[in-house]
């Protein structure tokens, strides 16, 4: 019964746990009208934005006008592609968010970044909203587990 009851906490934990992860948001790029260009203002788009691990950022463009490279800190503040982390062409560029931390993606053609064609993602940890709710579910779980053990008396 002791096994019982751990297990189905655990598979409660698992659960919840899957919801909340699977429950990111999708971010299209761009505003208002959802294009990765040089008319918008991502350091404006950026500012009403809460970006969670399991969010994901999605880039739309034209491949033949524009791209989207992935860069350090310092390529970032030079407007410089040359040492990338990686580099997306295909016009529907679809970026998982998965660790806490800071991102930095800009235009790598030429002058489109010095323009203003780049954003900082800063992805933040869970709210604690959404801890609470794991531990709260286990604590439920807990609870029914108990109240339909059978009682030796």
């Amino acid at each position: 019964m002791v096994m019982a009851a751990a297990a189905a906490v655990l598979l409660a934990l698992a659960a919840v746990a899957t919801e909340v992860a699977a429950a990111g948001t999708t971010y299209t790029v761009g505003a208002p009208d959802g294009l990765w260009d040089m008319q918008t203002d991502y350091a404006q788009w950026v500012k009403s934005k809460t970006f969670r691990p399991g969010d994901t950022i999605t880039f739309t463009y034209s491949p033949e006008l524009h791209d989207v490279v992935e860069v350090t800190r310092a390529g970032y503040d030079a407007c410089s592609s040359a040492n990338n982390i990686s580099a997306f062409r295909t016009g529907n560029d679809a970026v998982p968010l998965t660790a806490v931390g800071t991102r930095y993606f800009l235009c790598g053609l030429t002058g489109h970044c010095g323009n203003g064609m780049k954003i900082r993602v800063d992805v933040v940890a869970l709210h604690r909203r959404s801890r609470r709710r794991l531990a709260t579910a286990a604590s439920a779980a807990r609870r029914r587990q108990l109240l339909a053990s059978p009682r030796v008396a």
